[in-house]
């Protein structure tokens, strides 16, 4: 309610500058209280134990600096990042467009972030609290051998990390979505998997929602074959459905409420793809419990959101979760786990 009341003048704001207002009231704000472990929500995804399967999707916090906030808040788990190796402006703004009529966004940042340096300085000092933290990796966009950053990234962050995301989904880094090829995805995942050494956390792939059906089959295999910990579906998309917003013309990836047919869909065809032989962590427009539900009843192990928050606030995560036990018990199941894939 009170994020209601704030809403407008924060939308008088430049967004960029509304998001680095938000990450500030973050660190300021009172630590709040984690999800129960062991609660009615509670479920297990490649040997990872979370309160609730909702977490925050990467992008929101691009340099560590408020997951725990986050997490007391109420998500199950925080993805931080992307975050690359040395420091990288990004693109020229603006590149943060809010479609507001379309509870949308548009950015085209291009991996801005401070790098791995202070990123990893944060990151130490949380050592040993609780939560489930994902740290998303990508490479610089002026790299001479981007496989050569993952796999650094991967042999920084793995000590820090709960699980590690690796990002060749991002459609505002020229090149990057080529990673995702056959025979690059393999071989980069080989570097990264082999970095972050025996032991490790588990690797996590973020795939792209404008994919060929071949393309994801393709996935797929390398994905059970290398054993990975999940596929993340999805990133934003450079498709445009019909958009009321006079920012529907700006260049880069589109995320919120309109990408969330589209990534619903690729969601059931990864799950088809997979069979069910790796957990999936449904990105894209969700909302709502309702949301989250319809994509874990679609196969999706853990849901995560990011553009939703603009516009209901954090107190997203409290909504979304009570819904989600309400849901469950409507529908019959005693598990996220048992509810997965069931429709």
């Amino acid at each position: 309610m009170l994020y209601r009341l704030l809403r407008p003048a924060v939308f008088a704001l430049e967004p960029e500058r509304a998001h680095r207002l938000a990450i500030h009231a973050l660190r300021l704000a009172p630590a709040g209280q984690h999800a129960v472990q062991d609660g009615p929500l509670g479920t297990r995804v490649a040997g990872l134990a979370l309160p609730n399967p909702l977490g925050v999707a990467a992008g929101f916090d691009k340099d560590a600096e408020v997951p725990d906030a986050l997490l007391g808040r109420g998500f199950g788990h925080v993805e931080v990042g992307s975050i690359t190796p040395l420091p990288q402006a990004g693109n020229l703004r603006p590149r943060l467009f809010r479609l507001a009529e379309d509870r949308g966004v548009i950015n085209r940042m291009g991996f801005n972030n401070a790098g791995a340096e202070l990123a990893h300085a944060r990151l130490r000092t949380r050592m040993g609290r609780p939560g489930v933290l994902g740290i998303n990796i990508g490479a610089n966009k002026d790299s001479d051998d981007r496989v050569a950053d993952y796999a650094l990234m991967a042999e920084v962050m793995a000590p820090l990390a709960t699980y590690l995301t690796v990002n060749v989904s991002s459609p505002n880094t020229p090149g990057l979505r080529a990673l995702q090829d056959e025979g690059a995805l393999a071989g980069l995942l080989d570097a990264v998997l082999d970095a972050r050494g025996e032991g490790g956390p588990p690797v996590f792939l973020k795939v792209a929602p404008d994919l060929e059906p071949a393309d994801i089959d393709a996935i797929a295999r390398i994905a059970i074959d290398r054993g990975l910990g999940a596929l993340v579906v999805a990133n934003t998309t450079i498709a445009r459905p019909p958009l009321r917003s006079r920012h529907a013309g700006e260049a880069g990836g589109l995320s919120g409420a309109p990408l969330k047919t589209k990534a619903l869909q690729i969601l059931r065809d990864f799950r088809r793809a997979t069979g069910g032989a790796i957990p999936l962590v449904g990105v894209g427009g969700i909302a709502t419990a309702e949301d989250a539900w319809q994509r874990i009843r679609a196969g999706a192990s853990l849901v995560q959101l990011y553009s939703a928050m603009i516009y209901a606030g954090p107190g997203i995560a409290r909504d979304i979760t009570r819904g989600l036990e309400r849901l469950m018990v409507r529908d019959g199941f005693a598990s996220i786990a048992e509810a997965v894939g069931s429709e």
